[in-house]
This record gives C-alpha cells, sequence and structure tokens, in this order.
C-alpha cells in the first residue's frame, strides 16, 4: 500500500511541475507581455526597459523559471494589478469563502445524495426508485444560472424570505450562503444520487449479496456491512472530484449572486487581465485539481485493493 501511494504522490509533483512550466511559457516566458499588462499600452519603451530589467526579465528563461516556481511555492504571487495589493492577500480570503461555501454543500449534499441511492438502488424499479430518479435526473438536467433565476424569483421576489445578493457587505451572514448553497446542492445531488443509484443496484444483484440475504442475515447488516462499502467505489471518486467543480466551476453561482468566492476573482482576474492574479488563480486551481484526483486515487486503492497494483 506504501509503495502505492508513494506512486501517487510522485505522480501528483510531476504533474504539478508539468503544468507550472506551461503556464510559465504561456503567461511569463514574454516579458513584453507582461509589461505592457503592468505599466499599461501609454507607457513609453524606457519605462518598460527599466522595469524589465528591474524585475528579472533580461535573466535566462530557465533561471527566471526557477525563482518564479520558488516565489509560487512561498507564496510569494506578485503584485495585483487592479488591487493594487499584493496577491496573496487578495486571493486567499477569496478562496476562504469558497472553500466555505464548498463545506456547506458538501454536508447536505453528500449524505443526502448517498442515502437517496441508496434507497433507490435498494428497490430497483420500485415506486421510490422511479420517483428519486426523475428528481434526480431533472436536477441535473437544469444548469445553475436557470437554477438560480427559479429559485431567486421564488425566495426572493415572491416570497421574500431571502436576501437577493450573497456579497457580505455587513459581515458574515448566514441567510446570505442559502441560495448559493441551494443552487450548487441541487445541480451536485441528481449526479452523486445517480452515480450511487447504479452502483447500489449493480451490487444489490451481486451473488454474495443474495447468499447472505438467503441465509437469513438480518436485511439492514447485509446492506451496512457488505453492500454499501463496494456500493461507494465509483461514488467515491465522483464525491471527490466534485470539488474541482466547486472550485473553479462555481463561477456562474458566485457571479449571479454577487459572492466573493474564488470563482468570481478568477472571472474578474480573466476579464481585466491581471496577469500576476491569474497566474495565482490557475495555479491554486491546479494544485487542489491534482490534489483532489490523488486523494481519490488513494481512496479508491483502499476501497478496491486490486487497484493498487495496477
Amino acid at each position: 500500500m506504501l509503495k502505492f501511494i508513494g506512486k501517487r504522490l510522485l505522480m501528483m509533483v510531476g504533474t504539478m511541475l508539468v503544468v507550472s512550466l506551461f503556464t510559465f511559457l504561456l503567461l511569463e516566458v514574454n516579458g513584453e507581455n507582461v509589461v505592457v499588462k503592468v505599466l499599461g499600452p501609454y507607457s513609453t519603451q524606457e519605462q518598460r526597459t527599466l522595469w524589465l530589467e528591474r524585475n528579472g526579465y533580461f535573466e535566462p528563461a530557465y533561471i527566471r523559471y526557477f525563482q518564479w516556481l520558488g516565489g509560487m511555492l512561498v507564496g510569494d504571487f506578485g503584485q495585483s494589478i487592479k488591487y493594487r495589493a499584493p496577491v496573496a492577500d487578495v486571493m486567499w480570503p477569496r478562496l476562504g469563502n469558497t472553500a466555505l461555501l464548498a463545506l456547506v454543500v458538501f454536508a447536505i449534499m453528500v449524505p443526502m445524495s448517498i442515502i437517496a441511492g441508496v434507497l433507490a438502488g435498494m428497490r430497483e424499479g420500485g415506486i421510490l426508485d422511479r420517483g428519486i430518479s426523475f428528481f434526480a435526473i431533472t436536477t441535473t438536467s437544469v444548469p445553475e444560472f436557470a437554477s438560480a433565476v427559479l429559485l431567486a424569483y421564488v425566495f426572493v421576489i415572491s416570497l421574500g424570505w431571502l436576501p437577493a445578493t450573497s456579497a457580505m457587505a455587513d459581515g458574515f451572514d448566514p441567510l446570505q450562503l442559502v441560495l448559493p448553497a441551494m443552487v450548487l446542492i441541487l445541480f451536485g445531488f441528481g449526479y452523486v444520487a445517480r452515480m450511487m443509484r447504479a452502483a447500489m443496484a449493480d451490487v444489490m444483484q451481486s451473488n454474495y449479496v443474495r447468499t447472505a440475504i438467503l441465509k437469513g442475515m438480518p436485511y439492514r447488516r447485509v446492506i451496512m456491512r457488505h453492500a454499501l462499502r463496494n456500493a461507494l467505489i465509483a461514488p467515491f471518486t465522483v464525491i471527490i472530484l466534485q470539488i474541482n467543480w466547486l472550485l473553479s466551476g462555481v463561477i456562474v453561482v458566485e457571479f449571479f449572486f454577487a459572492y466573493r468566492g474564488f470563482g468570481a476573482l478568477l472571472l474578474d482576474a480573466s476579464l481585466t487581465q491581471d496577469i500576476y492574479l491569474l497566474q495565482a488563480c490557475a495555479m491554486v486551481s491546479v494544485v487542489v485539481a491534482v490534489s483532489t484526483q490523488t486523494i481519490a486515487d488513494i481512496g479508491y486503492g483502499f476501497l478496491n485493493p486490486r487497484v493498487r497494483f495496477t
């Protein structure tokens, strides 16, 4: 098992290095492109030359790459062009806001979708299975921007129960998390529940589960000790990979509700061409994506020992 974990960690580090190199070549290797974004299109050539020299852009590319990578590793992401502040001071609070939203979404969505998938899979083809499947397909089929508009109309305009935005201008307000979390839960629930339902239905038809039931073993014990663990193998990977979606895929939701999160910051950096902020957001997204993939692989290895030998 240790060898399996070591291989996955080595692959994770290698992937991060390759992506960091591509990011550097794409955004940093052309110093003229960087200085125009930093100083503006109306800066003089003399100003640009002085800035490039002062920031080491006349050094060989490989030296600049290692200096740039070293700065990233210690949290020195440079200065944000738009916010006129260190990128780290801008990015980390926004990342924390998205992490809070993701925590709320996961705390509700994962147990709810697993329970729904198990109940549907235990009685495949029954009324409960059809009802849960219909609801899961419906929620997954509706994109986030559409469900955001619908929920805002119902709970903000019609009922007046919830605030229209989630900017937290007057400090933390739990009510302002409800609508963004509800949109994300509805969209993610159907996908995970359907995966769990398919896996549970397949396990319930397996020989060892049928044998345990025929031997008179308590039905609850069969489900909890034998069926559920094997049914969780495939959905586990899907659940872990939802973190990537919640980190960078919530741009629409955060923008719609004016939530000051990482997704909205990534969009803002792209629109304003804030190159250092864009680099930092890209690298953080890569680190989270590769780390969650590694966690999913290792967890999959614990659940399914056959994977450890691949």
